[in-house]
């Protein structure tokens, strides 16, 4: 069988129907053989940088997976950015690179890199070294990317390899990793600490939504009566409008969050590392008393130590902690009034920018606005930038695989590829990338992959031309000026560009324009975008939230 429709088997039988891509000479053989059929579709980019964040937004929306093909060399390391990415976020991708042929590997062909050069940037990466044992290895590139801890897998494979008919090697069935059991004296130890704590707390990250959890969660937060801080890789894992919702840690968190993770007696770390980016530096105080429950053991210990490590999968781990904690008496505790105090200081903190409604409008204002009109159960994809800051903290978002916002490798350029990606997962869904200009203009091009593929998906920009979160800091910390990384002698026009790429266009200023422009659109037929002028000279979250 030739190499290449075996590939494209492959793929099916393990369900995944979408590849992301730029076509390139090398890799013709492969949307050859998917031209031919209706059970798996390309998308094709406009940037390498972008099939791997629409990758990534396909699994972060779906809990599937999704593959993406690139040439080698330039097409390889552009998708480097969204590979790291997805490492970071533990998002399980297949990456396929059309390799140098082996005889001339280290010649200098055309498009040449050393293989090695993406070892850093994936959970595993392969090199395919016969045609015959090509799908071999690409079933091995499946099974470790969906492997827990999961996460993205390259493998390589040299490009005259694709259309050979050779006798193909055939991998036998494997149990793919998984965490079945958890340590019956690490459970009974956790539940007699958490039992025991008047004031305690649950820190939830990504690792929740990775195992389906949410459900453990809640149960085991309701059954302590302990509010939930959800780290920003976290969001939506606990819904937002739950009476024991405290709060997100990330860049801009502020004060009262700090102080209701400070002021517990026991904390339940599930789904998280504890990392750096969310923790501000490890500066935030977590209870000695503190059970962490993580896939990866080198969490275990970094930046805090636990009184109880569990290196388990969250949802049995929640499951078999809810089933132990029904055998304890459980401490009295203030849990609905600790969680309903923290959102009232961060409400009262944000009602001053609130009450800015002529334009331009604040970040707040304008989220506010949008999510007024935003169906609840639409999927969000949120690019990074000074907006996302508060978007994390302020702009509601209910079930877990409605949310998609990377991790602590905090590129930006993702928010439009990602909701791309999410679409195609999700077709049925309402779709909506939220975008600072920064991030759109760094995956600007992907507003003519919408049009040309004619994806649903209503990009909202909210445009302060400006680096602002950059100009703040600049301006604050080292006497630069006000401004200092804006454009404001030549903006962009975001409608104006949309307009030419194809897509059907908006701009709203006011509170009340932006909720019915946004409405308009994801009523609408096809893809939109929406631009909100915002003030440059806003506060940002980091400064305003800490005051």
């Amino acid at each position: 069988m030739k190499v290449n429709e075996a590939i494209i088997d492959c793929l099916t039988e393990n369900d995944v129907d979408t590849l992301f891509g730029i076509p390139g000479k090398q890799s013709l053989p492969l949307n050859e053989s998917i031209s031919e059929r209706d059970d798996i579709r390309f998308v094709m980019a406009r940037h390498e940088t972008a099939v791997s964040h629409q990758a990534w937004g396909y699994a972060e929306t779906s809990g599937g997976m999704a593959a993406t093909v690139v040439i080698p060399g330039p097409g390889d390391m552009n998708a480097m950015n969204g590979l790291k990415n997805a490492l970071n976020d533990c998002t399980p991708l297949l990456h396929i690179a059309v390799e140098t042929e082996p005889e001339i590997r280290g010649g200098d062909g055309i498009h040449e890199t050393p293989p090695d050069t993406y070892d850093n940037v994936v959970k595993e990466n392969i090199t395919v070294e016969t045609p015959e044992s090509t799908v071999a290895e690409l079933q091995r590139a499946i099974d470790a990317a969906q492997t827990a801890p999961k996460g993205p897998v390259r493998i390589g494979i040299p490009k005259n390899f694709l259309k050979m008919d050779v006798p193909l090697a055939e991998r036998g069935e494997i149990d793919r990793q998984s965490f079945s059991g958890v340590p019956e004296a690490k459970l009974d130890a956790a539940a007699d600490l958490l039992a025991d704590a008047s004031r305690p707390i649950i820190v939830a990250g990504g690792g929740v939504r990775a195992a389906d959890a949410s459900d453990e969660l809640r149960a085991v937060a309701e059954r302590l009566e302990a509010p939930v801080i959800l780290t920003y890789k976290g969001k939506a894992v606990f819904p937002d409008d739950h009476e024991l919702m405290g709060g997100v840690l990330c860049g801009g968190t502020g004060t009262d969050v700090k102080e209701l993770v400070a002021e517990s007696d026991a904390a339940l770390g599930v789904g998280t590392d504890f990392d750096a980016l969310t923790m501000h530096g490890w500066s935030i105080e977590v209870p000695d008393d503190l059970v962490h429950v993580t896939l990866e053991a080198g969490d275990i210990g970094t930046g805090y130590d636990a009184a109880v490590g569990i290196v388990a999968d969250a949802a049995r781990t929640l499951a078999a902690l809810d089933d132990t904690l029904a055998d304890r008496t459980i401490a009295e505790g203030t849990g609905l009034e600790r969680a309903r105090a923290t959102r009232a200081a961060i409400d009262e903190r944000l009602e001053e920018l609130r009450g800015i409604t002529e334009p331009p409008l604040t970040s707040v204002t304008a989220l506010d606005a949008i999510r007024e009109g935003t169906p609840a159960d639409a999927i969000i994809s949120l690019d990074a930038g000074g907006y996302r800051l508060w978007a994390l903290q302020m702009f509601p978002i209910y079930e877990p695989r409605d949310h998609v916002s990377p991790g602590s490798w905090a590129t930006m350029g993702t928010g439009v590829p990602a909701a791309i990606g999410a679409k195609m997962a999700n077709p049925e869904r309402d779709v909506v990338a939220l975008s600072g200009d920064g991030g759109l203009m760094m995956c600007v091009h992907e507003l003519h992959t919408l049009a040309d593929e004619g994806i649903d998906v209503t990009v909202v920009v909210l445009n302060n031309s400006d680096y602002a979160i950059i100009s703040e800091d600049a301006r604050r910390n080292y006497r630069m000026d006000e401004g200092e990384y804006g454009w404001e002698e030549t903006p962009v026009s975001y409608t104006t560009v949309a307009d030419g790429l194809g897509i059907d266009v908006d701009r709203a200023e006011t509170p009340a324009e932006i909720e019915s422009a946004v409405a308009d659109a994801i009523a609408s037929d096809g893809p939109t975008l929406v631009e909100i002028p915002t003030d440059p000279y806003e506060p940002q979250s980091s400064v305003w939230m800490n005051k």
